[in-house]
Formats: structure tokens, sequence, C-alpha cells
């Protein structure tokens, strides 16, 4: 478009509003959704892709619901999960935020810190 050609509206096509306001029926109205933010999800694939360098893990997925988001780690995509990072806001001052969970559905690692409860799969370091 040049600076001399004219705006023209466009023609306006039966069947279509002709304001932008969206109209809902309560039942399309979206719950809200628990989900990792960008810094949480980036602690999480560090160590997702270090254990995947190792050879322990291959494959993942991520849930969203409506109270939690879970992270699942698969040893093999058609098993079910080996350990699961949980994000659970509604348990923050209870127990914790995050937590790591295993296969059996053990409990193995609780708390409000991501990172802290992410060294769960960090290997022990001994001091000499």
């Amino acid at each position: 478009m040049s600076d001399i050609e004219p705006i023209r509206p466009r023609p306006h096509r039966a069947g279509t509003p002709t304001n932008l306001v969206a109209f809902t029926r309560p039942e399309q109205v979206r719950k809200p959704v628990t989900t990792f933010d960008r810094q949480e999800l980036s602690a999480i694939l560090a160590v997702y892709g270090r254990k995947v360098a190792a050879g322990d893990w291959r494959d993942y997925a991520i849930d969203l619901g409506a109270e939690t988001a879970v992270f699942s780690v698969f040893r093999r995509a058609s098993e079910c999960p080996i350990y699961r990072i949980q994000k659970s806001p509604r348990d923050a001052r209870k127990q914790g935020t995050y937590s790591v969970v295993a296969a059996s559905g053990m409990i193995l690692k609780r708390g409000r810190d991501l990172a802290r409860v992410l060294g769960f799969f960090e290997p022990a370091r001994l001091i000499d």
C-alpha cells in the first residue's frame, strides 16, 4: 500500500458481527489452569536434558490441570512414568508447592523451592 492510495473499508459480509465483542455462553468460560512458568520449566528441562544425555530418561509429558501441573518422565514412551514432578499451589503453605513422586505413588521429595526439590535427581557429592 502506498502513501497516496486511499484507505477503503472492507465490505460487511452477511453473518459476521459488526463489532469485535465476543459473546460466550457460561459453559464456554475457561476454568483456571495451573501451569509451569518459564523459569520453572527451564529448570526442569535442564535436569531432564542431563538425564537424557546420561541415557537414563527418554521421554516426557506435561499435564496441566485445575489444581496441579505435572511433568512426567519416562524411561520408554510405552511405559508408565518413572517420576512425576508436580506443582500444586494449593499445598504451598502445608507441604510445599513442588514434589517428586515415584511410579509407585510414593513422594520422594517435597518442598517450596523447585531447585531443592530437583536436587533429588543430582548425584550425591562426596566431600573429601
